[in-house]
């Protein structure tokens, strides 16, 4: 294929520097946001009669426009001056747009990035200490090179109750490793439970329908080959799958129903599972976790998850997967955490709008409060800031009560911080 493919690589790559090369700076297009600003703001004082503040509105959009006109010289200028040039860098965003390879994985130095991977998982996961660390020696042994080169990069299995942060792990995973959330490639094994259904997972052979199709695994990975597989509640699959993936999890390869052969050495595999966790979510009873019993709780989850997965899975399954990882439940301490983690979030909307937002301690205490459940773990918490924080804000905004320079204090009124909190309210001042 060389010289052409190399030639178009190039080609693309100078396209690509051409085209930002006449795209305007942040800078510049700042400014075009405070004009129109200004000039929405006029408007309102205009209609409002406020005819002295319109005027200050009028000198700050004629001051803007100025501006903007001296800086767009500038740009302009100095651009004519500059000889592009297009670098390993370039070249390597467009190969990964066609290859489906990270750029990082082309460009960057990955031993620091490896050595600090802890930190790096730990800023979207909330505690789980042993699950974080134990992925990440795993994934510097296998880019260490002291792993078999014909399985996949790693294989794990997650225990453990709900929402306690599985699928985040494997989220978080496959953005550090790949670059990109949507290197997750995530498969509910609910809908795989008899032995007709696994032919939409691999491929339908010839003859049957869905041939042309392909497999819904399959598939996603020969298009995707640097991905994290999350194959969520494993233990629905039917048995027949497990054979099937006895093949993938050793020579890190899968044939499809056309004949093709399918790399699964890039991938890492995580196979979720609640198997031996429900009787332990029912002993948290209506409260979170705390330290004091976490402990002992812990090491009996671990062993009932472990008798449960022994009797489910074969041997010869649960020997090819690199570890077996069983989460914690979360503690009080931890769930105020990842309140402060999610509305950390709605504050970066915020700023975007030129807003901010503070929320008081008991405020996270009443959000951790009511966004936990002993069965569900911390998935409800996500849909409690949404009802109790962002939608109430939004209203606000809307009809005007919060503007653009203005710091929201969120608190709580009706509480003391015990009981229930079910009367309580969240309070908006600006």
């Amino acid at each position: 294929f060389l010289p052409d493919k190399a030639i178009d690589l190039i080609d693309e790559a100078g396209a690509r520097m051409r085209i930002r090369r006449m795209t305007a700076p942040p800078d510049l297009r700042e400014f075009d946001d405070k004009i129109a600003d200004a000039r929405r703001e006029k408007e309102s004082a205009i209609d409002a009669q406020d005819f002295e503040k319109a005027a200050r509105l009028r000198d700050k959009e004629k001051q803007l426009v100025a501006k903007r006109a001296e800086r767009e010289k500038q740009w302009r200028s100095g651009d004519l001056d500059v000889v592009a040039e297009v670098d390993d860098e370039q070249i390597a965003e467009v190969l990964a747009n066609w290859t489906g390879i990270p750029v990082f994985k082309l460009t960057e130095e990955e031993t620091t990035r490896l050595l600090r991977m802890e930190d790096e998982l730990h800023k979207r996961i909330i505690g789980q200490e042993d699950a974080v660390k134990a992925v990440s020696k795993a994934i510097r042994r296998t880019r260490a090179g002291l792993k078999d080169p014909k399985r996949p990069s790693g294989s794990f299995i997650f225990a453990g109750p709900s929402g306690v942060g599985k699928t985040e792990l494997a989220k978080s995973l496959a953005n550090f490793l790949f670059g990109d959330d949507d290197a997750l490639i995530q498969i509910d094994m609910g809908e795989f439970h008899d032995r007709f259904t696994a032919s939409r997972l691999f491929g339908a052979p010839p003859g049957y329908v869905g041939y042309e199709e392909g497999g819904q695994l399959t598939e996603k990975v020969r298009r995707k080959p640097f991905s994290v597989v999350l194959f969520d509640e494993i233990e629905k699959a039917h048995q027949e799958i497990y054979n099937t993936l006895l093949q993938v999890l050793e020579d890190g390869r899968l044939t499809d129903g056309q004949g093709r052969t399918v790399d699964f050495k890039n991938t890492v595999l995580i196979f979720t599972s609640n198997l031996g966790t429900s009787d332990i979510s029912k002993a948290v009873g209506l409260g979170f976790t705390q330290s004091n019993i976490q402990g002992s709780n812990y090491e009996r989850m671990k062993l009932k998850v472990n008798d449960e997965l022994k009797k489910h899975f074969r041997p010869e399954f649960l020997n090819r997967i690199d570890d077996v990882i069983v989460f914690h439940q979360l503690t009080t301490e931890q769930i105020v955490q990842m309140v402060d983690l999610m509305i950390g979030r709605v504050g970066v909307q915020l700023k975007n709008k030129d807003m901010s937002m503070e929320l008081s301690e008991q405020g996270k205490a009443l959000l951790a409060k009511r966004g936990f459940d002993p069965v569900l773990g911390a998935r409800p918490l996500r849909r409690t800031i949404q009802r109790e924080i962002e939608d109430q804000l939004s209203e606000k905004i809307l009809f005007g009560e919060i503007g653009p320079g203005q710091t929201v204090f969120v608190d709580v009124e009706g509480w003391d911080g015990e009981g229930t909190g079910e009367d309580a309210k969240f309070t908006f001042t600006g």
